[in-house]
């Protein structure tokens, strides 16, 4: 079986912390979320996978290099869903292709999903789950009709994840910007047929912003939602505290925090923060719902 990361975005609603390192190698209870990615897909069975890349690119490049099964795709210029997937149709084999996109936390069965494509022949499977925030796709029975949102007709939102049939992607424009939803407009007036492929019981994050990214770790270290066993040490909840971590005395946690290659000094207490690799919190200072990365915390 076969997979696409999409992995190439800027992450701008994630400045300033994007300048330090792509959404897709935001750490995750201290581990990046695409190496996590990787090896749930390699978990499920999928042995080759094409991960894209533009924004910060070298970083991804030197984090998945040495994977074995894992083909890199650096682009010059901003593609899109759609042109990044038209630039690897060279590098796919012929049978379906099941896509993510390298900024979300779920608990879809990636085989399942891919299975229901493969049983149903049609060109396209997308999974979709009823969630208000980004219910936006009109889906009527088990196929989608439209991506426009019309209010009569149910409304789902898409999660990322789809099974497609890579000839469909012949007809996006080589070494063009363009998205992978304008094929599928097209490919359903031409007539084709979109499977939607209902989730509604798993868990689902989109990584988009400070506030989803922090949510996200306190349900984990609550736990509230699974943890992937591809976590490479599953954390101590409610916190994850990095070995590597050092602390001076009187340091107090509250809630949940998660904790990377830092220094806290005397007295720093956390409540509901992440703290990433590099960070220094100063003696004495109160942290609350707060992302803390080397700039903003030296200060």
């Amino acid at each position: 079986m076969q997979a696409m990361i999409l992995a190439a975005g800027f992450g701008t609603r994630l400045l300033p912390y994007t300048q330090l390192c792509p959404k897709p190698l935001f750490p995750l209870l201290n581990e990046p979320l695409l190496l996590l990615t990787v090896r749930r897909l390699q978990a499920a069975g999928f042995d080759h996978i094409i991960v894209n890349c533009h924004y910060l690119r070298e970083q991804i490049v030197s984090a998945l290099d040495a994977i074995e099964g894992v083909t890199i795709q650096e682009e010059e210029m901003v593609l899109g869903t759609g042109g990044g997937l038209r630039m690897a149709l060279s590098r796919m084999r012929e049978e379906p292709l099941l896509v993510t996109n390298g900024d979300i936390y779920h608990t879809v069965d990636y085989q399942e999903l891919y299975r229901g494509h493969d049983r149903r022949r049609g060109a396209v499977t997308m999974a979709m789950h009823d969630y208000p925030r980004f219910n936006t796709v009109t889906v009527q029975g088990d196929r989608v009709i439209g991506f426009d949102g019309q209010r009569s007709l149910d409304l789902l939102a898409f999660t990322g994840l789809h099974v497609l049939e890579p000839e469909i992607l012949e007809r996006i424009p080589l070494a063009l910007e363009y998205s992978i939803i304008d094929r599928y407009r097209q490919l359903l007036e031409d007539g084709g047929r979109i499977q939607a492929w209902r989730v509604d019981g798993c868990s689902w994050t989109d990584m988009g912003t400070v506030a989803d990214y922090l949510a996200l770790h306190g349900r984990l270290l609550e736990k509230k939602i699974p943890l992937w066993s591809e976590f490479s040490r599953p954390p101590a909840t409610p916190f994850c505290i990095h070995d590597d971590v050092v602390q001076g005395e009187g340091i107090a946690l509250r809630d949940w925090a998660c904790v990377g290659r830092a220094r806290l000094e005397k007295n720093v207490t956390l409540r509901r923060c992440v703290v990433w690799d590099g960070a220094r919190l100063k003696e004495g200072r109160e942290y609350c719902d707060a992302l803390l990365i080397p700039e903003t915390t030296a200060a």
